[in-house]
């Protein structure tokens, strides 16, 4: 349902528009109220609480002529509203000295645009008490399938999100929903140690509850596997990538890589090979809020530019990177519906939505059959890029052996794939007709500003180093 709050104060905030555009060639104001809730059920405690999304407030985005300032407020109301049109005017001013060392910039396009989104969550809501039972029920199967689990944990997270855009010739609201079910179990043999975990991420609560409930035992039975684990012998080895993996080097080898405002500001390397062969002929990847429907699905962005599926690499060719407003305005190009902020108090970067690579025409089965030695890779477990150099580096939770076309039954954990990301690219040789893209995952811009992401595609087979 659409934030009471917000309703209340949408004349306000077009009041508050209205006035501001008086003075300033642009002036916009986006509104967000995002709820919800995180029910954790664990072999020791249970735990309910607000979603890491929280937030309900205003931000103003003014041009005065020459560049761009923000102000942001946590409400408006009729007896409050000449203060706040005084202070956003003061606290936007900028002296001379300051506007020499500012980019000049020219207004937003401000097309017209009347609209409101919405996307209810696709079944009925259960109670707190039946979440807490159902995740009760899987913390509890995954100690009944083996003597060895010594901690089990099932997690829900809903969240709801509500905006409103307001601009002069704009006025646009979004509604929409996302959760995600996360089962984690913890074994013992000895002194050693190993965990082991299942996501089911739907706007859906039975999908999501199904996933975890259907694969428990075999999330007990890796973690029982990755007691044996091993260390891999650091080498260069053919690699069949996981769709979390698949999904991985999407993100940090050309998610972050392209991210436009580091164009901007020249820490880029991937802006010097647009229009340039990246990649094998086999590779198309794409970007977007509407690419796909997942943990970054939404209908406009904060900007109040409308969702785009963007083509990043097509035929293995570097077509485009995507981009906030203001970052495609100085770099005159269009904006690709990228614009997003932690929150309302926090600046709007080019950040990723939903990034995958796209699936192909090979089976699984072939491409296993195809690796004289390697290991197909699985489980996201975390990664780093340098885009201004083009290097990655992503941790893989476990890696399976194949030798001569089959798994041997051998597992090696973690897995670190290191390289030149053109390299690990062009050296994909077959794409799965299977793919999946996983919506569960948080992003942050250097160790801050964190947004909601999916990442995925098909199974890659590819040559990279592992260590």
């Amino acid at each position: 349902m659409y934030s009471r709050f917000l309703s209340i104060r949408r004349l306000l905030v077009k009041r508050l528009v209205d006035e501001l555009n008086k003075t300033y060639p642009y002036a916009a104001v986006l509104g967000k109220h995002v709820t919800g809730k995180t029910i954790r059920v664990s072999t020791r405690t249970n735990q309910v609480g607000d979603t890491m999304e929280r937030q309900c407030g205003f931000v103003a985005k003014i041009y005065n002529g020459k560049t761009y300032s923000e102000y942001s407020f946590s409400d408006i109301t009729e007896e409050g509203f000449p203060k706040l049109l005084a202070d956003i005017k003061e606290k936007t001013r900028l002296d001379d000295d300051i506007l020499e060392n500012h980019v000049d910039l020219f207004p937003l396009v401000d097309e017209p645009l009347i609209k409101d989104f919405i996307r209810p969550v696709e079944d009925e809501e259960p109670s707190v008490e039946t979440l807490i039972n159902r995740l009760t029920a899987i913390k509890d199967a995954y100690h009944g399938k083996s003597k060895k689990v010594i901690q089990a944990t099932a997690g829900f997270t809903m969240y709801e999100t509500s905006a409103l855009f307001l601009s002069k010739n704009r006025e646009l609201t979004q509604n929409f929903t996302w959760m995600n079910v996360v089962g984690s179990v913890v074994v013992r043999e000895g002194n050693n140690i190993k965990s082991a975990r299942c996501i089911g991420a739907f706007n859906n609560f039975e999908k999501s509850f199904a996933k975890v409930e259907k694969e428990e035992g075999e999330t007990v039975k890796l973690a029982e596997d990755l007691l044996r684990s091993t260390l891999i012998k650091p080498g260069v080895y053919d690699i069949i990538t996981h769709p979390s993996i698949t999904g991985l080097i999407a993100h940090e080898a050309f998610g972050h890589g392209v991210e436009m405002d580091m164009f901007v500001k020249n820490r880029a390397k991937s802006v010097h090979y647009l229009n340039k062969e990246v990649a094998s002929p086999l590779v198309e990847m794409h970007d977007g809020a509407c690419a796909t429907l997942s943990a970054a699905s939404y209908f406009f962005d904060d900007d109040g530019v409308l969702a785009h599926d963007t083509t990043i690499i097509k035929d293995g060719i570097l077509l485009t990177g995507i981009s906030d407003e203001v970052s495609a305005l100085q770099l005159g190009s269009d904006p690709t519906g990228n614009g997003r902020r932690e929150s309302y108090k926090r600046k709007a970067y080019t950040r990723m939505t939903n990034t995958f690579f796209c699936p192909g025409e090979d089976a699984v089965e072939e491409m296993i059959a195809s690796v004289k030695h390697g290991y197909m890779l699985f489980e996201t477990d975390n990664g780093m890029e340098d885009p201004k150099n083009w290097n990655i580096q992503c941790v893989c939770s476990y890696g399976r052996e194949i030798k001569n076309g089959k798994f041997t039954g051998k597992i090696v954990a973690p897995v670190v794939m290191s390289g030149y990301v053109p390299d690990l690219l062009k050296s994909i040789s077959m794409i799965s007709k299977d793919w999946e893209v996983i919506g569960s995952g948080h992003c942050g811009k250097g160790y801050k500003e964190w947004v909601c992401v999916s990442d995925g595609g098909p199974y890659l087979k590819a040559r990279c180093k592992l260590s």
